[in-house]
């Protein structure tokens, strides 16, 4: 008489918090350092930007954590996409950044006297910020695809040539992106193993196109960049030399910087609370976090970024 066996029982293995969130293929380090960004960003907003808005103080944390929660749930779905599939949208993605940027000039409207925005039903859009993304994932896409095509001087060029055309879209609307554009299509170059002689030559040629445009033509009474372009310029060269008006938002947000010290000043943290840096919910922020936390947060959202 055979004994009956007990079926065996076999055990699924457990799921780490990645693998039930559905991102396991990312980077947990990656993950945390983007989740404690954004939490670092509610906490800080909440402090600096509550008299912003008369009846809505809290206006821009609710905006940050609506817009924290949709880039997770696009984080979560680009995971999952197959990033070699780029490539093969390298078209229609550089076409996608050159119109948008374009659409700029039809449809933009004006905010703080640039028009670098779309206006959409529910919020306003920079083609610009999106298309730093962008440009990476077009220009290497078409490095790859031309990598054995044409001479070395032929595939600089066309490098080159991809890159400039939205960095000067951008250089209509905005000096700052521009040079950002400008940076990451240099730094593709590199990554591309374009030869350190044709490398040399277009630095030549831009410290002679920078030449021209901030001393040439400014001597011949011709500038190219507009008045508040050039004072910008002039304050992050010498932040000193105008404190009370071009230079006063930098030297504020050192004055605060510097008082946060080791632990921070908390909410006695009066550069930032009552207004003293005048953009301190957007590009001075940092000045925030120092000020209120000191060294130690700020040494914080530095690591953060550098995970």
């Amino acid at each position: 008489m055979e004994s009956s066996r007990l079926p065996r029982q076999t055990h699924e293995p457990r799921l780490n918090l990645l693998e039930r969130a559905g991102i396991a293929g990312m980077d947990g380090w990656l993950v945390f350092s983007a989740l404690g960004l954004l939490v670092c960003s509610l906490f800080t907003l909440y402090e600096a930007s509550g008299s912003q808005i008369v009846g809505a103080p809290q206006e821009y944390v609710q905006r940050q954590a609506l817009y924290g929660l949709v880039g997770i749930i696009g984080m979560i779905a680009v995971s999952r996409i197959d990033y070699s599939r780029f490539r093969e949208l390298r078209v229609g993605i550089y076409t996608f950044l050159c119109a948008s940027i374009f659409a700029v000039f039809t449809f933009g409207v004006a905010a703080r006297g640039s028009t670098n925005q779309l206006e959409l039903p529910f919020f306003t859009f920079q083609p610009a910020e999106l298309g730093k993304l962008l440009l990476i994932l077009a220009l290497a896409g078409f490095v790859i695809d031309g990598a054995r095509k044409g001479s070395d001087i032929q595939r600089t060029i066309r490098i080159l040539a991809l890159g400039l055309l939205p960095t000067g879209l951008v250089l209509l609307q905005d000096l700052g992106t521009s040079l950002v554009f400008a940076a990451i299509t240099f730094a593709i170059m590199v990554a591309a193993g374009v030869r350190w002689s044709h490398l040399a030559v277009i630095g030549v040629l831009l410290a002679a196109f920078v030449t021209v445009v901030l001393v040439a033509l400014p001597a011949a009474g011709m500038p190219v960049l507009k008045e508040y372009q050039q004072e910008r310029l002039t304050s992050f060269l010498s932040p000193s030399s105008d404190i009370g008006d071009a230079g006063y938002q930098q030297n504020q947000a050192k004055v605060g910087i510097g008082a946060g010290g080791t632990t921070g000043r908390g909410d006695q943290a009066t550069q930032s609370r009552y207004g003293f840096v005048p953009e301190r919910h957007t590009d001075f922020i940092f000045a925030v976090v120092a000020e209120r936390y000191g060294f130690v947060g700020a040494a914080l959202v530095l690591s953060l970024f550098a995970l």
